[in-house]
């Protein structure tokens, strides 16, 4: 018998490979009885009717959706949007019981509502605006800004009250408690089940599914009260694989389609345990941010709160940050949003700047502070070093350690886990439209806390502060304390919307900030297509045949701040100038940040040698032949093998958010 060569064998093994990789593409996209699930379409919401949907039902051809922002129900009818029920607080999980009303889960006011077909509005369970927990009789029962629910065929409605980490019931006009003892994690007898932040709920084979948000699990409640744990190992990771082995991001929705399978919305993707021959979980969506109509494996979106299944099997989704109601079906159909339509939905400067009266995030409002560092700097080193480079998000306002950080315009929290890193220097607390970090939230400079209940703190045994939470629908107003300033000496504040942040220094008002000073250039440099630097001749001219590549290391300053505080620019950009400096063509402006980049744009905008951190030197390095701006990030070059022969002039140009301009001009030899 031949011997098979090791070079055979590798062969087979790739193709075998590539042939099991064909398969499972083909069975899991294209293949309808495993897959039914493959087109993305919007259904509603980019005339901006919504301000956050976040739960979604599906009673007959209608679609509702509860609006977190506004404390509306809408209903959606064909591609009509209407008004079904007002005067909620926080309306977060909905669902149809027996009787076809509409079940709420109104966090906002802790409690639980009904709304008849006539969109009249009745409290089932808890005490209107008073946040606890008791079980007993419905009109005196308490809950903790519940968020999930679901309506069993036996006529009992269960809750996920979030932020007593419980599972409870309401039957006959009384509440209990099913599952769940006090924060934590732990599997057993329903005395003994820990949940952490449970928000969706699902009836599944006569037990109850749970998206266990903040353990990043899916839990199962027996009728009994037992708790297991169906998938998820806790670590916070988008992991697919087999049941136990797999990683959530943070767990929010659950349904279960026609079919059995369930469905998940975790973080910004959509996943799926069943369909497969082995249970796994496995992301039918892209896992990135962003809006995106297209193929489902290819489809983006921003926070989805909200699953609901059809009457046809196509699933609803409540995608909460982009503001729209999304459809997920077996075939092409339906509105695909455009590029222009999800530019309209995001929020512009102007309108954005207006919403508050202006304030700094200190007292008093009006006092100057410096600003330390603005939007889409960068963060770490290029070339990498001990971590990713990654661009900054925000504006950093420098005040003093322990100093009292006050949020800057009123708003409710909507996110279900908005109270992240406790005990680190990067605390953060999301708000809708604003995000502030490097905060000790609702704690003094030696971390005690506020006499404050909105925020809400876990302990250990020995009485220790480990968490804090700050529930959905938690109200704030502008000038109130948010906490105090860590050893990083300043508020980091993200302005816009998860996915659509802004420079806050067009977004805001800040009173009395001036920046009378255009950036500074330090140099310019050229190099060849392939990277080689372009020096200059004797007469201190750079010679380009080709496609060059130019870079500015350049920075900002703003009136006030200390000569050492090295800012990043707005705005960069170059234009061809004659011998005798005459302008042959427009200004190409190349590099805008407005909005935040792409993260994979990172290494388009700042070039090698560039570094920015609490500690060394500040260097931004541009890369100004490249494209960034919004959401496109494309390498580009100047190519002058377009121009003729001669001398011309290039000049390379910053420009700050406040219209401050600087230039630096180079003289060019274009070469045949």
């Amino acid at each position: 018998m031949p011997r098979i060569s090791a070079r055979n064998l590798a062969i087979a093994a790739f193709l075998l490979m590539l042939l099991t990789a064909s398969a499972t593409i083909y069975w899991r996209y294209w293949a309808s009885d495993l897959a039914p699930y493959r087109f993305t379409s919007t259904v509603a919401g980019i005339r901006g009717e919504f301000g956050e949907p976040f739960g979604i039902a599906v009673k007959g051809n209608e679609i509702y959706a509860s609006d977190g922002a506004s404390g509306r129900i809408w209903k959606v009818t064909g591609d009509a949007v209407s008004l079904f029920a007002e005067g909620l607080d926080t309306p977060s999980g909905i669902a149809f019981d027996g009787d076809g009303n509409l079940l709420v889960a109104d966090s906002g006011t802790h409690t639980i509502k009904s709304v008849d077909s006539g969109g009249r509005v009745t409290k089932i369970a808890g005490v209107e605006g008073r946040p606890g927990l008791a079980d007993g009789d419905a009109e005196s029962a308490l809950f903790n800004a519940p968020i999930g629910i679901a309506a069993g065929g036996d006529g009992k409605m269960y809750v996920a009250d979030t932020y007593n980490d419980r599972i409870r019931v309401i039957e006959n006009g009384k509440v209990s408690t099913l599952a769940g003892t006090m924060f934590g994690f732990a599997d057993g007898l329903s005395a003994d089940g820990k949940f952490d932040t449970p928000c969706g709920l699902a009836m599944w084979l006569g037990k109850l599914l749970v998206a266990d948000a903040g353990n990043r699990r899916i839990r199962v409640v027996e009728p009994d009260g037992r708790v297991w744990t169906l998938a998820g190992n806790g670590e916070v990771a988008l992991k697919d694989g087999l049941l136990s082995a797999s990683s959530f991001v943070q767990p929010t929705a659950i349904a279960v389609d026609h079919n059995g399978a369930i469905i998940i919305a975790d973080g910004n993707a959509i996943r799926q345990i069943g369909g497969d021959v082995v249970p796994t979980v496995r992301t039918i969506s892209d896992e990135t941010r962003g809006t995106r109509d297209d193929l489902l494996f290819r489809s983006r979106f921003n926070r989805p709160s909200g699953i609901a299944v059809d009457s046809s099997g196509d699933l609803l989704i409540a995608d909460s940050d982009n503001r729209l109601v999304r459809r997920i079906s077996s075939k092409r159909s339906g509105h695909e949003v455009t590029a222009a339509e999800v530019e309209s939905l995001r929020d512009k400067p102007e309108q954005f700047r207006n919403l508050q009266p202006p304030r700094w995030p200190y007292d008093p409002p009006s006092q100057v502070r410096e600003i330390a560092g603005t939007l889409g700097e960068l963060r770490g080193d290029i070339p990498e070093q001990n971590q990713p480079a990654r661009f900054h998000n925000g504006l950093d306002i420098a005040g003093a350690y322990g100093e009292t950080a006050r949020f800057v315009r009123d708003e409710k929290v909507l996110l279900p886990i908005a109270a992240t890193n406790f005990g680190v220097l990067r605390e953060l607390l999301r708000m809708p439209s604003m995000g502030y970090i490097h905060v000790r939230l609702g704690r003094d400079q030696s971390s005690l806390p506020f006499a404050d209940t909105r925020f809400q703190f876990e302990k250990d045994n020995l009485g220790k502060l480990i968490g804090v939470r700050v529930p959905r629908g938690t109200k704030f107003k502008s000038g109130e304390p948010i906490g105090t300033l860590n050893q990083m000496n300043h508020v980091h504040l993200v302005a816009g919307r998860s996915g659509s942040e802004m420079n806050a220094l067009d977004a805001l008002i800040l009173p009395g900030l001036q920046d009378t000073r255009p950036p500074i250039i330090e140099n310019v440099q050229f190099a060849s297509e392939n990277g080689i630097p372009l020096k200059k001749d004797q007469l201190g001219r750079i010679e380009l045949t080709g496609k060059t590549r130019i870079v500015m290391r350049s920075y900002d300053q703003i009136d006030g701040n200390a000569a050492r505080r090295r800012l990043g620019i707005y705005e960069a950009g170059y234009q061809l100038l004659g011998s005798d400096h005459t302008p042959l063509g427009d200004v190409e402006w190349t590099i805008k940040l407005d909005l935040i980049p792409p993260a994979r744009a990172v290494k388009l905008v700042y070039a090698d040698g560039s570094h920015s951190g609490a500690t060394g030197e500040t260097v931004f390095s541009y890369i100004v032949t490249n494209r960034v701006e919004g959401d496109a990030a494309v390498e580009g070059y100047f190519d002058a093998s377009a121009l003729d022969a001669g001398i011309y002039v290039m000049r390379v140009i910053a420009a700050d958010q406040f219209g401050n301009q600087t230039f630096a001009d180079m003289p060019i030899e274009v070469k045949k």
